[in-house]
C-alpha cells in the first residue's frame, strides 16, 4: 500500500498520457467522419467541467481542453438531448428553428437530420478510431522491433497439474489448442489463462507422433508483476526450447499490420468470452479493473520500462515502448467497451438507430430517458465493482483497516 502511495505521481502521469492519447483518438474518429460527411459541431473537447484551455477555429468549432482528464466528446450542433438521440416532438421543434434561422436547406447540416446510416457511421468511428489505433501501434512495435518466438517445448511438468493429469510428457511440442495453431509459448499461456475448468483439446507433437491430449486448466491465484494478484487458468507447464529453437521474427509493413490485427481481433474475442464466463459465474471477476487498477498498471509497466537503463536515452525508449504496447491494449478494451449496448455509450446510440431503422421514428423521449439513467447506472455500477476490486488488489482497505483496529 505504502509503495502504491509513493509510486502514485508516477502512475497519474502515464495513466494520464495514455487516457489523453485514447480519448483524443477515440473522438477525433467522431468528428472526422462528422466533418467528412457535412455535420455541423459546436465543440470538440478532450476532459470534461470548466474549460483549461479553449480555442475556435475558422468553422467556428470550440475546440477545449477540460479540467477533468477522464473523457471527452464531440457535441453537434442543436444536440441538447441527454442521450443525443431527440424525439419525434423535439426533431419537429429543433426543425422549425433551423429552418425559420438559417432556411431548410441547413437542415442537411445537422446530425439528428442526417440519414441513419451516416449517423451511424459517425457513432462507429469512435469505437473504430481506437481498433485502428492499437493496430497501427502494434504493427509500428512489430516493425521496429520484431518479436521472438520461444517454441511451446515442454520441459518443466508441475506434480498433480492439469497437464499431469492430462499425459503431457518433458519434450512435447505444442502445436495447436482448439484448432487454434500455437506458434510460441506466450500463445499457451493467452489460450490458458481464462479457460480455468473448461478441457481443451491441444495438439502435440511427441517425437515422430501426433497425438491429442484433452487437459482442464485449474484456476490459481497469479501475482503478476503488473496486473497485480487474479485469478488464471493454469495448466502448470514450462518450456525447455533451446536456444537454437528460439527465433526472432521480422517484419515488413504488410505482415505487421497482419499480424497487429489477428492480435487485436483475439484480444476482442478473448474479452468477450471473458465476460461471458464472468456473467455465467464461472471465473472470477477480480480480472476487471478500474480507473486505479489501469493507473496502477500503466505505472508499473512504465517503471518497468525504465529499469535497468544504462543511460537516460535508454531509459526513455524503455518507458515508450512500454507505454505503446499498453496503450494499444487499452485502445483495444476502450473500443471494444464503447459497443456495448447500453445507451451512455456508442453501442446505445446503434441500439437506438436500428430501433428507428424498424420503427420509422425514434423512441419516446420518456423511453430514452430511462434507458439513459439506466445505462448510466449500469456503468457506474460496473466502475465501482472495478474500482473496488483495485482497492483489495492495492490492500488499501487492509490498510486503512489497520488504523481503524
Amino acid at each position: 500500500m505504502l509503495g502504491f502511495l509513493q509510486a502514485a505521481p508516477l502512475y497519474a502521469l502515464a495513466f494520464l498520457l495514455v487516457v489523453g492519447l485514447l480519448v483524443t483518438i477515440h473522438e477525433l474518429g467522431h468528428f472526422l467522419v462528422a466533418k467528412w460527411l457535412g455535420t455541423a459541431i459546436d465543440r470538440f473537447s478532450i476532459g470534461f467541467g470548466r474549460a483549461l484551455l479553449s480555442w475556435r477555429d475558422r468553422s467556428g468549432v470550440e475546440w477545449r481542453v477540460g479540467w477533468l482528464p477522464l473523457g471527452g466528446y464531440v457535441r453537434f450542433a442543436g444536440d441538447e438531448n441527454a442521450s443525443s438521440i431527440p424525439d419525434e416532438a423535439e426533431l419537429a421543434e429543433l426543425r422549425r428553428t433551423i429552418a425559420d434561422s438559417e432556411g431548410p436547406q441547413a437542415l442537411r447540416r445537422y446530425f439528428h437530420f442526417k440519414p441513419i446510416w451516416q449517423r451511424s457511421l459517425i457513432v462507429i468511428a469512435g469505437p473504430a478510431a481506437n481498433f485502428l489505433l492499437a493496430i497501427a501501434l502494434f504493427a509500428g512495435l512489430l516493425m521496429v522491433f520484431g518479436r521472438e518466438l520461444i517454441p511451446a517445448r515442454v520441459g518443466l511438468i508441475q506434480p498433480n497439474s492439469a497437464a499431469a493429469a492430462a499425459g503431457f510428457q518433458k519434450g512435447d511440442l505444442i502445436l495447436a489448442a482448439d484448432g487454434r495453431a500455437i506458434e510460441d509459448f506466450d500463445a499457451v499461456k493467452q489460450v490458458v489463462a481464462f479457460r480455468a475448468g473448461v478441457p481443451i483439446d491441444f495438439l502435440v507433437q511427441r517425437g515422430q507422433r501426433q497425438l491429442h491430449l484433452i487437459a482442464t486448466p485449474k484456476s490459481e491465484l497469479v501475482n503478476d508483476p503488473v496486473a497485480g494478484a487474479q485469478h488464471e487458468g493454469m495448466l502448470g507447464i514450462g518450456t525447455a526450447a533451446s536456444l537454437s529453437e528460439i527465433r526472432h521474427v521480422h517484419y515488413g509493413p504488410v505482415p505487421a499490420v497482419a499480424e497487429a490485427t489477428t492480435r487485436t481481433w483475439r484480444m476482442v474475442t478473448t474479452t468477450v468470452y471473458y465476460l461471458g464466463r464472468m456473467l455465467t459465474g464461472q471465473v472470477s471477476a477480480d480480472g476487471l479493473r478500474g480507473p486505479l487498477g489501469l493507473a496502477s498498471a500503466t505505472g508499473k509497466v512504465a517503471a518497468l520500462g525504465a529499469e535497468g537503463a544504462p543511460t537516460v536515452g535508454a531509459m526513455l525508449v524503455g518507458v515508450s515502448v512500454n507505454l505503446i504496447q499498453i496503450a494499444a491494449t487499452i485502445s483495444v478494451s476502450l473500443g471494444f467497451m464503447n459497443l456495448l449496448p447500453l445507451p451512455v455509450l456508442d453501442g446505445g446510440h446503434l441500439l437506438f438507430y436500428a430501433y428507428e431503422a424498424v420503427a420509422r421514428r425514434p423512441l419516446a423521449a420518456k423511453v430514452q430517458a430511462a434507458g439513459y439513467r439506466m445505462g448510466l447506472a449500469l456503468v457506474l455500477g460496473l466502475m465501482l465493482f472495478a474500482t473496488w476490486n483495485d482497492l483489495q488488489r492495492q490492500h488499501v482497505l487492509t490498510f486503512l483497516g489497520g488504523f481503524s483496529s
